[in-house]
Formats: C-alpha cells, structure tokens, sequence
C-alpha cells in the first residue's frame, strides 16, 4: 500500500492558512498606510465571506480609497510569502505517525509553488514523507485532475495502481483521474468542500468524516484491522 495525501483540508484546516495570511497582510496595512490592523482583519474576513477569494484584496484597497495595482500587488506578494501561522488536524499527526512506520507517504498538492512550500515548512512535513510533489513545479498542466505526479509515484515505487491510495477533499478535480486506473481514493468530509454533491463519476470511492477514519476506508482491499489504529 501507498498511502498519498493531498495537502489543504486533508492534513490541516486551510481556512487557518487563509487567516494567518490576512493577519500578516492587515500588519503590513497598518505599518505601510497607518490602517487599524483589527478593522482590516474584519473588513478582510467580510469581503472573503460575501464575494469570495478572488478580488479581496482589490476590495479591501478600494474600501480604503486606496486601490492600485502596485498596491494589490504587495498585498498578494505579502500574502504568499509570509510564514503561516498553521497545524496539523490531530488526526491527521495521529495517521502520519501510525502509517508512516509501517508504508511508504507521499503528498501531492496543487497550488503556488512558495505558498505550499510555506505550508509545509510550517507543518514540518518534509521528514513525514518520502516525497512530496507541488504539481505546479512541473506546470499548471500537471494539476489535478492530471495523473501526471502520481505516475512518477506509480514508477519509483514500481507498484500497481492498486496498490495506491489517494485521500483528498475536492470531488472536483482529486478522484475523478484516480479511479479508473483502479486507486483507492478516499474523501475527508473536513474541508471548504464537505457538504459538496460531486458530479457522477467525480467522487471517491470511500467516504470518511476525517482521518480517524481512514483505516475503516483501507480495510477492506488492504486486510488491515482497524483496530489497531
């Protein structure tokens, strides 16, 4: 069995990321233009809330009467490099430590390149894993749905797609490749996509609440007793 995780709502709760980010980038406000931190962070979370990730920078400059592309353009570099504040689901250590004494761990993960490097330098997850593949490394072209990071992983470990397991959250793009070539891909229901109905032929074939209950997804094709988790 390899065991592959995707990164954001799988292995910690993303909306942490998103929040320690605002907070650099409300600090950064208040330093550079002599804006209320506190009132930022709020305006930041209620632009987010109502229209989403898109445009909020653009948004909050232009609450400000402060807009500017230059302007915007720091936020987001702000934003992308600073050091989150972020930790692991405590099911998600406890499955990470459990497993990665007994199968081989890998991580593949969509996403700006410095970001998810961020994200895992704060996790500490680099010793956890035997790779860790950030698709957009190898272009935009190999994100998910492409199959093209798991068939290196498919390769180095010269094994079967049987052999692999996929644990992601988005329905969207993380099962819909996986499981025609036979993967076992699981569904953690702790994310921004929880109570998303996938299209047909898009969801897992396992579902699970959160990482506690993985062993329940693996024990039938892999004949591991649950209760040893």
């Amino acid at each position: 069995m390899i065991l592959i995780f995707d990164l954001d709502d799988t292995l910690y709760d993303e909306s942490s990321f998103v929040d320690s980010g605002f907070t650099v980038v409300a600090n950064y406000g208040e330093e550079r233009w002599g804006w209320d931190a506190s009132a930022s962070r709020k305006t930041l979370n209620r632009i987010l809330t109502q229209q989403g990730r898109g445009t909020v920078f653009d948004r909050w400059l232009d609450e400000q009467g402060s807009w500017s592309s230059t302007r915007v353009a720091e936020c987001v570099k702000v934003y992308r490099h600073h050091q989150p504040n972020i930790a692991l689901f405590p099911s998600a250590r406890r499955a990470l430590q459990h497993y990665g004494a007994r199968y081989p761990l890998y991580i593949v993960t969509d996403g700006h390149k410095i970001v998810q490097r961020n994200k895992i330098d704060a996790l500490n997850l680099w010793p956890e894993f035997r790779r860790i593949f950030i698709t957009h490394r190898f272009g935009r072209a190999a994100a998910k749905p492409s199959t093209l990071c798991f068939q290196r992983i498919v390769d180095a470990e010269d094994c079967d797609w049987s052999d692999i397991v996929y644990v992601g959250d988005n329905p969207n793009k993380d099962f819909v490749s996986l499981n025609p070539l036979g993967a076992l891909t699981v569904r953690v229901l702790t994310g921004a996509y929880a109570c998303l109905q996938a299209k047909s032929g898009y969801d897992a074939i396992s579902t699970i609440p959160d990482l506690n209950a993985l062993p329940y997804a693996l024990k039938n094709r892999f004949s591991i007793d649950a209760a040893e988790f």
